[in-house]
């Protein structure tokens, strides 16, 4: 799967929060300075290009929808950051967040009983 730039996370973060978006919804939810409609309409079309998104057809407008899920994304993504900063140790880069994070004791032993829960 390939990475999303900060644009085009930013307009999948708003079609996975929706039930499929046109593109003068995307752009009237994108913040100020809120980029051209061409803009976000070229944006969303490499997002079609690179199979995050499909397009249907309603009247004269196309209505997009996600064919990648914010789930799968995200868990490709970890696991890519995984990989590439933390030689692939879980441990390494639970610790990493732990200790910039400056973790409460109450979020420590809440991240143990779902280490815990997870173990079989």
């Amino acid at each position: 799967m390939q990475k999303l730039t900060k644009r085009e996370d930013q307009i999948m973060q708003l079609i996975w929060q929706s039930d499929g978006m046109f593109i003068r919804d995307i752009v009237e939810r994108l913040p100020h300075p809120k980029p051209h409609y061409n803009t976000v309409a070229t944006i969303v079309k490499i997002l079609v290009k690179k199979g995050f998104l499909t397009s249907e057809k309603l009247g004269n407008v196309d209505r997009y929808n996600a064919v990648v899920s914010m789930e799968a994304y995200r868990k490709e993504d970890i696991s890519n950051i995984k990989k590439k900063y933390f030689d692939n140790s879980f441990s390494k880069m639970m610790a990493h967040f732990a200790k910039q994070e400056q973790l409460t004791d109450e979020e420590i032993q809440e991240l143990i009983a779902i280490i815990k829960s997870k173990k079989v």
